[in-house]
């Protein structure tokens, strides 16, 4: 064998080698998934709902934009949720997100068993351990500001409210906000409030928004998934207002919805999920209201207007003038589960 020949294979692994350290270059030069971190999703619902779930679904299509490897899980139920977040935690995602406040007790649950995942929980209504948060927006702020719009709408003085999930932290604070909002303008109006089985349930929510209507009420406000679709339609029907949580419920009946819940869960949990990464998530109930940098809900008819044209000037000024109450601390809502008890 002559020399050159000899060192020919030396030679192709010197080049293979080097085309090795260039290729790992290139790779740690581009923008990494990993360095982004595993988010997982788990939602109660469809994210094609236009409601609580759609909201849901937007955060985690957020972060798999920016680079973060992510995955969800809709319709997941009950039954499922402690092995869906098992699962997801088991496979390295961190954090793990269960969109509905449903999911806190799964959480508290496998939390000590997963030490190093977080679990952060949508409208949860405390942190657990050292590793389950809860974040929302302020339900009563934003739920008091609808009450104060229905008053100033209402012609009747009969106002109806239907929800789902009685008794879960956050729904009393919205539904008791609206409660308290209605009474501050308006003391003598009537607030009835109805809670069906189902978030899901359009046709349920429909039946009980028109039970709503034939006795007087001429404002339906409502929190639901899906079901929020059937307040909508019963509004439409009988020329009522109401109020959605997506400008698709906007854009179903945009005469009769003057505005729409517009939750900011990307903006949320993103936030989360980047100080999740960092190690300084505290496992609490973090709330973004008014007084927040950024709240994490706010009032929108459309991306160009917060309401729809049937609200008067006067009535708009008064609750940006809430807003800024709110934000100052000059206005605070407490309540209590008396304020979103079922009934008048």
């Amino acid at each position: 064998m002559s020399p050159t020949a000899a060192i020919r294979p030396f030679a192709r692994a010197a080049r293979a080698a080097t085309l090795l350290l260039l290729a790992v270059a290139s790779l740690a030069a581009l923008p990494n998934a990993s360095a982004q971190g595993k988010v997982a999703l788990l939602l109660p619902g469809s994210i094609n709902d236009q409601s609580w779930n759609a909201s849901g679904y937007a955060a985690i299509a957020k972060m798999k934009a920016a680079g973060t490897e992510t995955a969800f899980s809709e319709n997941v139920q009950p039954a499922d949720h402690i092995e869906t977040m098992k699962d997801y935690a088991r496979r390295g995602f961190n954090p793990v997100i269960g969109h509905s406040g449903r999911f806190l007790s799964a959480a508290q649950r496998i939390g000590p068993e997963f030490e190093k995942t977080t679990f952060v929980v949508g409208s949860g209504g405390a942190g657990a351990g050292k590793n389950v948060t809860s974040v929302d927006y302020d339900n009563a702020q934003v739920g008091y500001l609808m009450g104060v719009l229905a008053a100033r709408m209402s012609k009747t003085g009969k106002i109806g409210s239907v929800n789902g999930l009685e008794g879960l932290p956050n729904v009393v604070q919205q539904v008791g906000g609206f409660r308290q909002g209605v009474k501050s303008v308006k003391p003598t109006a009537e607030v009835r409030v109805i809670y069906i089985k189902d978030m899901e349930d359009a046709a349920m929510a429909k039946e009980a928004a028109l039970a709503l209507i034939a006795g007087g009420a001429d404002f339906v406000f409502g929190k639901l998934n899906a079901a929020q679709s059937g307040i909508i339609q019963a509004a439409k029907e009988k020329n009522v207002f109401t109020s959605g949580r997506s400008f698709g419920n906007v854009e179903a009946a945009p005469h009769n919805v003057l505005t729409a819940i517009i939750e900011k869960w990307d903006d949320m949990y993103v936030a989360a999920a980047a100080e999740a990464r960092a190690g300084t998530l505290k496992p609490t109930l973090i709330t973004y209201g008014y007084e927040a940098k950024s709240p994490g809900a706010e009032l929108m008819y459309s991306k160009d207007a917060a309401y729809g044209p049937a609200v008067p000037k006067e009535v708009i000024a008064e609750i940006d003038g809430l807003k800024k109450q709110f934000a100052s601390g000059a206005l605070k809502v407490n309540v209590v589960k008396e304020d979103a008890r079922g009934g008048l």
